[in-house]
């Protein structure tokens, strides 16, 4: 017996149709115009690569209209920061702390979290807020200590919105806003009379004064207040309206 193993020959039907394997498969491919920016592996320019893009473009603007022409600010930097400020702002998108209050950079340590919220000390939970609390205070000496609320804030809005035993939609916001528990029954129990959108622009405020009281609960929070070395602020920043309000804790 031969050892060579023949494979039948395939004929191409009358009509043109492939009748090999390969025929086949090769008849299923789409065809690639030469003209088409697929040709050369060169794929069209994704939403991803243009925000990417975006990136890049944005920071050399920034290079050659701020870094390059302010040297008196950016180079002491270069050798360690002393802000007088530390900032807790929402995440929001809309409501950038440095731009909105036309902070340099240098001037303001700053946590952005959902809601701008900030729990009660805890060595064994939210070690990420309270050890920037500790560096700010214990460390970089701050002098001042802002929460800033915002209108419209979907951090607030979903703690005013969860009910008792209905299950979490996300994994952790809405544990999260729960820090803010404490603000949300006081605005049900003064104002639960008023439409929800109202009671959301109380909260707004009142979750940032919970905040503040949840500061003092700091120790090196609590020893710099006490020698007048601190000082915590509560902010409120309407950008429907174009208004910035401002406390004393």
């Amino acid at each position: 017996m031969s050892g060579c193993l023949c494979l039948p020959r395939y004929k191409k039907a009358p009509d043109g149709t492939p009748s090999t394997p390969a025929e086949a498969a090769a008849a299923k491919k789409p065809s690639v115009d030469s003209s088409s920016s697929l040709t050369n592996n060169h794929p069209p320019p994704s939403k991803m690569d243009a925000a990417v893009d975006r990136l890049k473009d944005g920071f050399s603007k920034f290079k050659t209209e701020v870094y390059d022409k302010k040297p008196e600010l950016f180079e002491p930097l270069k050798a360690g920061q002393a802000p007088k400020y530390m900032v807790f702002s929402c995440a929001d998108s809309r409501v950038c702390p440095s731009v909105t209050l036309g902070l340099e950079p240098g001037e303001a340590f700053t946590v952005r979290n959902i809601a701008n919220m900030v729990p009660a000390y805890c060595k064994i939970k939210h070690a990420g807020v309270g050890s920037a609390i500790e560096y700010a205070v214990c460390a970089l000496k701050v002098e001042l200590i802002v929460v800033i609320g915002h209108s419209r804030c979907g951090g607030i809005k979903a703690l005013l919105s969860l009910q008792d035993g209905a299950p979490d939609s996300f994994h952790f916001v809405e544990d999260w806003v729960r820090t803010g528990f404490p603000a949300k029954k006081k605005v049900q129990s003064e104002h639960g009379s008023l439409p929800f959108d109202d009671q959301c622009t109380i909260l707004e405020k009142e979750a940032v004064n919970q905040s503040l009281e949840n500061l003092k609960t700091y120790p090196f929070v609590k020893e710099g207040l006490a020698n007048g070395t601190l000082k915590l602020v509560g902010g409120h920043y309407d950008f429907v309206s174009g208004k910035f309000d401002v406390w004393e804790a």
